[in-house]
């Protein structure tokens, strides 16, 4: 994540880049996060599909653009590529932790609850997977289960407060004393 008063210069950086190499894939993958970042999610795509017509083995670019298709609500296009991306490489957590968020959206909530699991299986200290686990219970209406996990979460390191607060995934247990206490500190 690039601060914002740097991400023009960051454009910039990128677009010569690829200027001066209109082949380099990660160049594209890059200004396409900073596009992502920016919320212009059709250039971030633009961008991805092009790192991905200039390796198409890149897993990374796939995960990236699985986000974007999320965040513009195409859940299926989203599952797509982080099933891609697991694919070529079965050992990111990140893929599944996504791509089980993604299912958890859909309601799908026993594909979410497995893939979680298994991001967390590769890597337990996780905390976007660990994050991910408590709102799956709080989707579920596992008030304390949730919180539970919400700790877990906060203690090996996830800390976006503005996330917490406001995540529709937490509206079931917005109003248990458990999350208000945990958000009360923060």
């Amino acid at each position: 994540m690039v601060k914002k008063d740097k991400v023009g210069s960051a454009l910039m950086k990128y677009n010569k880049a690829i200027l001066n190499n209109p082949h380099d894939y990660r160049a594209y993958n890059n200004r396409g996060n900073l596009y992502l970042q920016m919320g212009n999610y059709k250039r971030a795509i633009s961008d991805y599909n092009k790192a991905i017509e200039e390796n198409p083995e890149f897993a990374l670019v796939y995960i990236n653009r699985g986000y974007a298709y999320q965040e513009m609500g195409f859940y299926e296009l989203s599952i797509a590529d982080y099933s891609k991306a697991i694919e070529l490489n079965p050992l990111n957590s990140m893929a599944f932790n996504n791509r089980g968020f993604t299912f958890l959206l859909m309601g799908k909530y026993e594909e979410a609850e497995i893939d979680i699991k298994k991001a967390l299986e590769i890597s337990p200290d996780n905390i976007y997977a660990l994050n991910s686990m408590a709102e799956f219970h709080a989707i579920q209406d596992n008030k304390d289960e949730a919180c539970r996990w919400l700790r877990i979460a906060i203690d090996k390191g996830f800390n976006n407060w503005n996330y917490i607060k406001t995540s529709k995934t937490y509206d079931n247990i917005r109003n248990h004393p458990c999350f208000k206490e945990i958000v009360s500190k923060r």
